[in-house]
């Protein structure tokens, strides 16, 4: 009889589970713009003396939910959307008090919908309004499979319901011209950065402000400017263990310590250094430099929260689909 069988005979009897051996690695799976920022906080996580190898995939935040629920063995998910843990809940992969396990929310840093223009902003573009106007070419990614683009509908919303008063007829036609004045619908975040920055596609990206601000970074602040609009969106990414896949390569402790460690001020400080708003009051006063000041609306407070929107923006026939279908 070989070991592992002997093992499981003994727990048999004893009338206790198998244990095996512990694993060394997890695996996150991310959405598609955050690749540069874990890649900094697993090397920070490393460092802390964490004797795990983290590894990582990275998609669209909606296509990632699905690939878990059709057997991607992610042992933890870092999303950017509330909607996409959710379907995990609803599949049985993650327990339905996972906003509870972690601190704020289960959202270790946050960010919202900005803009980035070419240098000089040669359309002057300032706030949301002017991405309707003619001529003006704008790349963010489908809301239909991005989380990115699901905030930056959102965003335009939010600002639209403050400009026309609630007039739902106004606020129509104006996303109705913003969505007109998309050229190409990318899948996800960065293969919409790749569209502006690559392709050279546009004349305004509307992503994160985590990304708008990297890409300056990385791309030449000669070549491109940041735009802060007047509102934007509160962008929360939550975070959760995937309770069904831990529970069965017994990876848990792995899987919150890794995520512990991004509300621990090393990982708050990696996620600033990033262009990611943390929640630590001590490191975002340590790069007040970076973030300019904004008013962001909730999910909450303009939407009645993500249940609602759900229903009435995101489903099949919903107001989401209203604008699409009249372009």
């Amino acid at each position: 009889m070989n070991k592992l069988l002997a093992t499981a005979v003994v727990a048999v009897v004893l009338g206790t589970s198998p244990v095996f051996a512990q694993p060394t690695d997890i695996l996150n799976a991310s959405y598609d713009i955050a690749r540069e920022l874990f890649e900094a906080e697993n090397a920070a996580y490393a460092a802390s003396g964490a004797a795990v190898t983290v590894n990582q995939s990275h998609a669209g935040s909606s296509a990632q939910a699905r690939a878990v629920l059709e057997g991607l063995a992610a042992d933890v998910v870092t999303f950017n959307q509330v909607t996409d843990i959710d379907k995990l809940v609803d599949g049985g992969f993650v327990s339905d008090d996972w906003v509870s396990e972690f601190p704020n929310n289960a959202a270790p840093f946050y960010s919202f919908p900005a803009f980035l223009v070419r240098a000089g902003n040669p359309k002057g573009i300032s706030d949301w309004g002017d991405l309707a106007d003619d001529g003006v070419q704008v790349i963010f990614p489908n809301p239909k499979t991005s989380g990115n683009g699901r905030y930056t509908y959102l965003a335009a919303r939010a600002w639209a319901i403050e400009e026309y008063a609630g007039d739902e007829a106004k606020i129509e036609e104006f996303l109705i011209k913003l969505f007109a004045n998309v050229p190409v619908f990318e899948t996800g975040g960065r293969a919409a950065t790749t569209a502006f920055t690559e392709r050279q596609l546009g004349d305004v990206l509307v992503s994160f402000e985590a990304e708008v601000l990297s890409v300056r970074k990385q791309l030449g602040a000669d070549k491109y400017d940041a735009v802060t609009p007047s509102v934007s969106f509160l962008s929360e990414f939550p975070v959760a263990i995937v309770d069904k896949v831990v529970d069965a390569r017994g990876s848990r402790d792995l899987a919150k310590s890794y995520l512990d460690f991004l509300f621990t001020p090393e990982g708050q400080e990696v996620a600033a250094a990033n262009f990611h708003r943390p929640y630590d009051d001590k490191v975002l006063a340590a790069h007040a430099a970076d973030f300019p000041e904004v008013r962001l609306v909730t999910v909450d407070e303009a939407f009645g929260g993500w249940d609602k929107v759900s229903a009435e923006h995101f489903a099949d026939g919903g107001l989401l689909d209203k604008v699409f279908l009249n372009q």
